[in-house]
């Protein structure tokens, strides 16, 4: 689902080119400790799982992130510095501690106020914030030193019914078309419609003269390179808590990354696959292929009989066995987006194309903004929540899309290869 939950109003206009701090040390901590720390039980319904190395595809990846950040950073437009501030202790303004230093490699300083965070280090809100914030700066520098020229812009809002997010765009770069890293993270009370929409899903929501107080953070992206040989990619996750009338909490997260080429490539799919099962994997052996199944079914365009890609990941309503369990797991998903991904559009951002494979890549971008629209429950539930911001929600959509009435592509064509694959989804790791 891709929960681009973009609300509020307002730019922030401060800008300022990336500097300070140690590029990329954000990613080597983690919000919960380091990638790979302490067992966990299998998730969901799952048989136990003992925790484990990352997997060597993963692991080798994430290796030389450190390097490439430091490539990136002189292409990354960001927003000011976050500032020193005393904090809720009556701590120095010159002193700088932990959470002051991780906030440097982020895009932008968090959207709850430090003094929040320090309060309250082991709650799943700041948690999840701080991971957030760190994947949106991994992703972005990663994808500003592969495009060698485009700059991200960085707006920073703010929503008046609660919170607030922080929105990266990429537009013509060399590379990408448009590349968008979103995080948003708001709370307020639920409108009808977005509880109505989540008590179809099985939530048993409670509300009180007709509110429904709730929390809700997270990170989307979608990533359109120019070109067809460069396959797309989106990603997103998320935390949600809604209190009801009895004061109880419900939580939960959801999430997922799949990938949407314009031309098979048997190489590249097998190696984004690979790359995401390492990841669940080290949290149970059953995740991989019930979220891969959730995947296919999820991106379905019902009026095309076809799904919108090749899949990858998805789950929702995660929120068992427990919350630190699936965080961890979150967190190692989160951490596969750029190993999985980065390596095919270096693979392929110089290959030669041919104007009629640049005409499939638009009509398939139709369907990308047909799926978008009409299907996606993350973009919906955006524009069901007072103080949408439209911006941010349709930043998944791309630039130029095109659509033909009747086109239909030869038989036995590479068009017509993608579609086979579209409409009868393969197991890609067995």
């Amino acid at each position: 689902m891709a929960w681009r939950l973009g609300l509020g109003a307002g730019a922030w206009g401060r800008m300022a080119r990336a500097g300070g701090g140690e590029p990329g040390a954000c990613w080597r901590r983690g919000a919960a400790g380091p990638i790979g720390a302490g067992g966990t039980r299998g998730l969901g319904h799952g048989p136990a799982a003992g925790g484990g190395p990352l997997g060597p595809g993963l692991a080798a990846a994430l290796a030389g992130l450190a390097g490439l950040a430091a490539a990136a950073f002189g292409h990354v437009q960001r927003a000011g510095m976050v500032a020193r501030s005393s904090g809720p202790r009556g701590r120095p303004e010159e002193e700088e501690d932990e959470l002051a230093r991780r906030c440097r490699c982020f895009m932008a300083p968090p959207v709850t106020d430090l003094r929040e965070l320090r309060a309250r280090p082991g709650d799943m809100k700041t948690r999840m914030e701080l991971l957030i914030l760190e994947t949106q700066a991994q992703v972005c520098q990663a994808l500003a030193q592969v495009d060698g020229g485009g700059r991200f812009s960085v707006d920073r809002w703010e929503r008046k019914e609660g919170g607030g997010g922080i929105s990266c765009v990429l537009q013509d770069g060399h590379v990408f078309e448009k590349a968008g890293v979103s995080i948003s993270v708001v709370h307020g009370n639920l409108s009808e419609e977005a509880a109505k929409q989540m008590r179809s899903r099985g939530k048993n929501l409670k509300t009180k003269d007709g509110k429904l107080p709730f929390s809700a953070m997270g990170v989307s992206s979608v990533i359109h390179p120019k070109n067809p040989h460069a396959p797309t990619i989106h990603f997103n996750y998320r935390y949600f808590e809604v209190e009801d009338t009895d004061g109880n909490k419900q939580w939960w997260f959801g999430g997922g990354c799949d990938l949407t080429p314009t031309y098979l490539n048997q190489e590249d799919a097998v190696h984004f696959h690979r790359t995401l099962k390492e990841a669940c994997d080290r949290h149970g052996p059953d995740l991989y292929p019930k979220f891969k199944k959730w995947c296919d079914e999820y991106f379905f365009i019902a009026h095309r009989g076809e799904r919108r890609g090749i899949g990858g990941i998805f789950f929702d309503d995660l929120d068992s066995p427990s919350k630190d369990e699936v965080f961890r797991f979150v967190e190692s998903c989160a951490q596969a987006v750029v190993p999985s991904y980065i390596p095919l559009v270096k693979k392929h951002r110089n290959d030669s194309f041919t104007p009629q494979e640049k005409l499939w890549q638009q009509l398939r971008r139709g369907r990308y903004v047909e799926f978008n629209l009409l299907y996606d429950r993350g973009t919906k539930f955006g524009l069901f929540t007072p103080g949408s911001r439209i911006e941010s929600i349709l930043m998944s959509l791309p630039l130029t899309a095109r659509w033909e009435y009747m086109h239909s592509p030869s038989e036995n064509s590479k068009e017509a290869e993608i579609l086979e694959v579209l409409r009868h989804p393969r197991d890609w790791v067995h």
